[in-house]
């Protein structure tokens, strides 16, 4: 589980919050049946939150250390620019609701590790919020899985109804970040 959330920062691909519902969905069945062994619930959140954190920091720091090669990368790209300066602007207005959004997001993660790092933020503006999403995010998923259990069983049926809750908030976050960032207001508004 802890190796799957780490690497999801490097490859979006990776089901991590899949995995960690269907583990709390069977953590929660394991209770339910009192199976010797069972997952603690609270651990299980821990161990995803602690290892999103870790995999949030890696990237930020290879980022960080990236240099010129890295640099023409993002420049290549128009979304990671644009997500660059976005994030940039955000954290330095102690905006970091964004880092704690884009946790849930595809891919939002990566993109946002990584800009903050490419954009030499310091530590002190972006891990506060790094630990508050991979808190976020591991409470809901496991909230999810477990909430899922509960309802319908420990059955497929309930691992895609839980799926389709993190899918349904993956997307309010898509949108949410993808949004146009507000226009200032015009000087002359403000001068009157």
């Amino acid at each position: 589980m802890a190796a799957s959330v780490v690497l999801d920062v490097f490859l979006p691909i990776l089901p991590s919050g899949v995995l960690l519902i269907s583990a709390a969905t069977a953590a929660t069945a394991a209770t339910a049946t009192a199976a010797p062994g069972g997952i603690s619930l609270i651990a299980l959140a821990l161990c995803a939150a602690s290892a999103s954190v870790l995999g949030d920091l890696v990237a930020y720091r290879l980022a960080w250390r990236g240099g010129p090669r890295l640099d023409r990368a993002i420049a290549r790209s128009r979304r990671l620019t644009t997500a660059q300066e976005r994030l940039g602007t955000a954290l330095g207005r102690g905006g970091g609701a964004l880092v704690v959004i884009a946790r849930f997001a595809p891919a939002g993660r990566s993109v946002v590790s990584l800009g903050a790092g490419a954009a030499r933020r310091r530590a002190r503006e972006f891990v506060p919020w790094s630990v508050l999403a991979g808190v976020a995010w591991a409470s809901y998923s496991v909230g999810v899985g477990y909430f899922g259990g509960q309802w319908l069983g420990a059955t497929w049926f309930s691992v895609a109804v839980s799926v389709l809750a993190l899918c349904l908030a993956g997307s309010v976050a898509a949108y949410v970040v993808r949004r146009p960032a507000p226009e200032p207001p015009a000087a002359a508004a403000t001068a009157a």
